[in-house]
């Protein structure tokens, strides 16, 4: 699942600021957006991704993606470093 790469992610960016910001530097590989967070928030991460080339995987829960963060609140949004 979706999650467990999350869970293995060496570098990740956790929340809209920091998502957005490892991608407009060209750092994301992947960004995983929570289905149930306001779309107002997760348009625009999907238009920049889309612009940037940046792979989106979408995940059913805000509540399980922070968990996989290792976080004890929910997540709309998770960006994984490019390795290498």
């Amino acid at each position: 699942m979706s999650y467990d790469k999350v869970k293995q992610a060496v570098q990740l960016s956790v929340g809209t600021k920091q998502a957005t910001r490892m991608v407009e530097l060209g750092e994301a590989s992947e960004v995983f957006i929570a289905e149930d967070a306001d779309p107002r928030i997760t348009m625009k991460m999907v238009n920049l991704c889309k612009k940037m080339g940046v792979q989106i995987t979408y995940v059913d829960s805000m509540k399980q993606l922070g968990k996989a963060c290792g976080i004890e609140v929910g997540a709309a949004m998770v960006a994984i470093r490019a390795e290498g």
